[in-house]
């Protein structure tokens, strides 16, 4: 019930792209810190050394500010969306599926750069980037980003590393002989919709499909039956990254779509994990650090902000979750990243990702478009069977 009642106030959030939405004003000037700093992220984005104590940018943040964090971890955009709703946060990492979806809801507010002095080091692909942009106006300063890739088991493919994402979308026998069905996942959030299109963007060109967040109603149709497809395979649909790790160390799963971060963490656990970036190419997250419309420590929030974009830490979160750094000069000289950790991680590929976005009804590509609602509903609708 409790998942319900978030997906519903994601929704009801989705409908305020109806209404305009006008900016507030930012901060004006930085003041003294409030003394604490709560945030809402995905897993792994705030380490403070609890699991590798060489992973930790959070203790000498609070050493040099006396702002003391507090992190929620949030498994999906909705969820994400669904917290900030409820307020009590201060920042959220949010990734473009929600992203705008806070701002048309007017949970975040805009942010002030020039108290953000690193703001000039960002990546100018992501400085104006258009899920924490709008009308010229920044809502949030750009994270870390990646691709969803293909996690698969080496033992389970042998030599032959699986080049399509049809081993998760079709029925087949592996190269280890043994049907895939049961032994693929799919990730447990309506925004996967994109990647059925993707799929269909390659292998069913008739259908026009020119970005996969922005179908019409034919090519949402085509999207859903072959979900409804995928449903029979499907051995279990995640979420939760630790229960990915789980379900490939111990429960004979052998592909999905994943993070970097769990196929890093399955494989310095030792299983036989790698990874692949298949030739239809990926959907991914190109992730911001918004701030909430009612803050109560938005001096705190600044500093982590800024903070956020130092060369070390944005080093060392895309060396923990295989991201790439939103600041460039990260990638060279940081210890845990190496100065091949932003090759590795995809930074040449930016081009070839199709970051995730909130659908709407009007879109760029054609007339009309499946807006964000439909999918949040069918979504749950083809997990359940329907």
């Amino acid at each position: 019930m409790k998942q319900v009642l978030k997906s519903c106030t994601a929704i009801a959030a989705i409908f305020s792209f109806a209404t305009a939405t006008l900016a507030q004003e930012p901060l004006k000037e930085l003041g003294k810190g409030e003394g604490a700093l709560s945030i809402v992220a995905w897993a792994g984005y705030i380490e403070r050394g609890e699991t590798d104590k060489n992973y930790d940018w959070v203790t000498t943040f609070e050493q040099e500010t006396g702002c003391k964090v507090t992190v929620k971890t949030a498994a999906t955009s909705d969820e994400m969306v669904a917290l900030m709703n409820e307020g009590g946060f201060d920042l959220v990492t949010a990734s473009g599926d929600a992203s705008l979806r806070l701002v048309a809801g007017k949970r975040v507010q805009p942010i002030n750069t020039d108290l953000i002095p690193s703001w000039k080091t960002i990546d100018e692909r992501l400085q104006n980037a258009p899920w924490h942009t709008v009308d010229g106006t920044h809502y949030g300063t750009p994270y870390v980003w990646g691709p969803n890739v293909l996690m698969y088991n080496t033992e389970a493919f042998k030599d032959q590393p699986p080049k399509s994402w049809n081993v998760v979308f079709e029925e087949m026998t592996l190269p280890d002989g043994k049907s895939n069905k049961g032994r693929v996942q799919a990730y447990d959030g309506p925004i996967y919709i994109a990647d059925a299109a993707l799929y269909l963007m390659a292998h069913k060109p008739d259908l026009g499909i020119k970005n996969p967040y922005e179908l019409n109603e034919d090519q949402y149709k085509a999207a859903l039956d072959l979900l409804r497809g995928q449903r029979q395979l499907v051995g279990r649909y995640w979420h939760d990254a630790m229960i990915q790790i789980d379900d490939f160390k111990n429960e004979g799963v052998v592909a999905s779509g994943s993070w970097p971060f769990q196929v890093n963490l399955t494989k310095a656990e030792g299983a036989k994990i790698e990874s692949t970036f298949p030739e239809e190419g990926t959907t991914g997250w190109a992730d911001t650090t918004m701030l909430h419309v009612d803050s109560e420590h938005p001096n705190c929030a600044y500093m982590w902000m800024e903070h956020s974009l130092s060369p070390k830490v944005q080093g060392d979160v895309s060396a923990w979750f295989g991201a790439v750094p939103s600041v460039p000069a990260a990638c060279k000289g940081n210890e845990l990243l190496t100065d091949e950790g932003c090759a590795t991680n995809g930074f040449d590929n930016f081009e070839k990702i199709s970051f995730w976005r909130t659908p709407v009804s009007k879109c760029e590509s054609q007339g009309e478009c499946v807006p964000y609602h439909r999918w949040v509903s069918d979504y749950i609708g083809v997990i359940g069977g329907r």
